[in-house]
């Protein structure tokens, strides 16, 4: 397949230099494509809702697939090297969100270290959905350890996968699925039908990204202060108790990693929900937050590499199939 090592080389170049733009700039403050895709998917939803999982199907449908298709037409329409390598990187910056949750953990330990509860709730939703309100200084560090060890492979790995293995097509989709499960993949009133597609199908895009996740967080846990045999042992032994099928690997290996006790009970748009507990170390503390981001980095980076080169076997395994003129 001619030109398929060149085509792998731009794919594995634009991931890597996706990751250091995010890394030097994190998200804008304003206009971040994923926001428009937002406010699309609202104006949709509007005209489409029904208590209906057949609705909800095809409602997630049009967003995945036109987010896809959006995808294939910018990388056919892409000529040359440098130009596929900037596509791909810009696509990668747009998708990737680490930076921005380690500087959202850093935000909560200062306003946890300065005693500024007011403002630590007040940061709590940037990290995850959970009600903040009557929250004390260590159900926020819980909460803020948990969202750092579930987003680093939702914000940070899995697009990362998903653009290795499928280019811009898979980082615009992955990211689109993602967006949905955030907005309508909730067990409420509303959307327990309309949401179940984009919920479960969030729950497969993360399936493999939350199990390589686990893995090299296990293999980073000594830039956190950890063992990678703790973090392995409580990974392998708590990672299936938790209600999601993905998050619990994540959150499991980070608490073995840390030495802390995550799980508990939390409240969600007023109905709580009890998890198991993870861990058998004390609760999260203010430095454990900082630990939490610091190991999110280190295994931000390790992804990166991993993902690079899976790019490149993915193309020339693709390129090895292919049949030579007789």
């Amino acid at each position: 397949m001619p030109g398929s090592g060149r085509a792998a080389g731009a794919r594995a170049a634009g991931l890597l230099l996706g990751v250091a733009l995010d890394a030097a700039t994190g998200d804008p403050r304003r206009g971040h494509p994923v926001a428009a895709f937002g406010r699309t998917a609202a104006a949709l939803e509007r005209r489409m809702y029904a208590d209906s999982r057949a609705r909800g199907a095809v409602y997630a449908g049009i967003l995945v697939t036109g987010a896809a298709m959006a995808g294939v037409a910018v990388e056919r329409a892409t000529r040359g090297r440098c130009a596929q390598v900037a596509v791909t990187a810009a696509a990668t910056w747009a998708v990737l969100g680490g930076t921005s949750l380690g500087r959202e953990g850093r935000a909560m330990a200062k306003a946890l270290q300065d005693g500024d509860l007011e403002a630590a709730r007040a940061r709590l939703p940037h990290l995850c959905a959970r009600n903040p309100a009557g929250l004390g200084p260590k159900e926020l560090a819980r909460a803020t350890v948990e969202s750092v060890a579930e987003n680093t492979s939702d914000a940070v790995v899995a697009p990362l996968v998903w653009g290795a293995v499928a280019g811009v097509p898979g980082l615009l989709a992955y990211r689109a699925i993602n967006t949905l499960d955030a907005m309508v993949g909730y067990r409420n009133e509303r959307y327990e039908r309309f949401g179940w597609a984009s919920a479960r199908s969030d729950d497969v895009a993360n399936w493999v990204p939350a199990r390589l996740t686990a893995l090299l967080t296990v293999a980073c846990a000594p830039f956190a202060g950890g063992t990678m045999r703790r973090s392995h042992a409580v990974m392998r032994r708590d990672g299936a108790a938790h209600p999601s099928p993905n998050a619990g690997r994540c959150e499991a290996a980070f608490a073995g990693a840390l030495g802390v006790r995550l799980g508990g009970t939390n409240v969600y748009g007023g109905r709580a929900e009890h998890r198991p507990e993870l861990g058998d170390g004390p609760p999260p503390e203010v430095d454990d937050i900082r630990r939490a981001v610091r190991l999110s980095t280190a295994v931000g980076l390790a992804a990166a590499a991993v993902c690079a080169a899976g790019a490149l076997a993915v193309r020339r395994g693709a390129a090895g199939t292919g049949t030579r003129p007789g």
